[in-house]
């Protein structure tokens, strides 16, 4: 029960990381609020962590949105009693288009949620957890920012950015008793990637499992981890196992690549 009595803030519930993230938190003993776009989706997470045993609130919110990400932030403090945790796991996958054909339009929008929506949420429980003189912001990232590949450039920027600034929140709000960390993973083995590893055998006329194998030998354990194992590290930065943690990240990728 290493987050008992704790609340919790996860934006971007669906089927994958933000699920994952909110049942381990619950696991823990913490009350979840849920912030997503789609109610339906919400409500089925809401079950899974009331079955735990906590208090689950599914918020309908877009974070791209800064009233609306305020909206749910201040909804979740008054329902639940405050806020100790922030996940800020919404995002936008860009256009998946080279930089000169991509329209910039579609890059600011992917800025508008993975960047401006995370300081967005951010910003709103600020408040909330300096009145208990604690507080944990986990940044989701990606390995794409040091992994550089051709068609993410909109992806990569707005992830770029938010490690940055990641590292200026950790040094701002550290006099408030906020920690600020973020985590990198890589492949996340779930039903999006296992469409693309299908989509890349089709394409290259091999099945599915060697082009598995092909991605999986480029980490260090030798498989592509999934989220339920990724959420035990947001349980770490969320706990006080990580009280003097802060402006760091943590690549949670089975050894695909090493920091520095």
């Amino acid at each position: 029960m290493l987050l008992e009595g704790k609340v919790a803030v996860v934006s971007g519930i669906g089927p994958g990381m933000g699920r994952d993230i909110s049942l381990a938190f619950a696991r823990e003993g913490a009350s979840v609020a849920l912030g997503g776009r789609t109610l339906s989706r919400l409500e089925e997470v809401a079950a899974e962590v009331e079955a735990l045993g906590v208090r689950a609130l599914p918020v309908v919110c877009d974070i791209a949105d800064e009233a609306s990400a305020q909206a749910a932030v201040d909804t979740a403090a008054e329902e639940l009693g405050g806020i100790d945790i922030l996940v800020n796991n919404a995002y936008d996958g860009g256009d998946n288009s080279k930089f000169m054909d991509a329209d910039l339009d579609r890059w600011r929008r992917t800025m508008d949620v993975n960047l401006w929506g995370s300081l967005s949420m951010t910003r709103a429980v600020v408040p909330h957890m300096e009145a208990r003189g604690d507080g944990r912001i986990i940044m989701i990232n990606s390995m794409s920012v040091q992994r550089i590949q051709q068609r993410w450039g909109a992806y990569v920027a707005s992830k770029s950015a938010l490690a940055g600034v990641t590292k200026t929140l950790a040094l701002e709000l550290g006099e408030k008793g906020i920690r600020v960390n973020a985590i990198h993973p890589g492949y996340i083995y779930g039903d999006s990637v296992e469409w693309y590893f299908n989509h890349l055998a089709e394409k290259r006329g091999i099945p599915f499992q060697e082009v598995y194998d092909e991605v999986a030998s480029e980490t260090c354990l030798g498989y592509l981890p999934h989220s339920e194992e990724i959420a035990g590290t947001a349980v770490y930065f969320a706990s006080d196992l990580a009280k003097p943690v802060t402006g760091q990240m943590i690549g949670v990728n089975a050894g695909h690549w090493f920091n520095g």
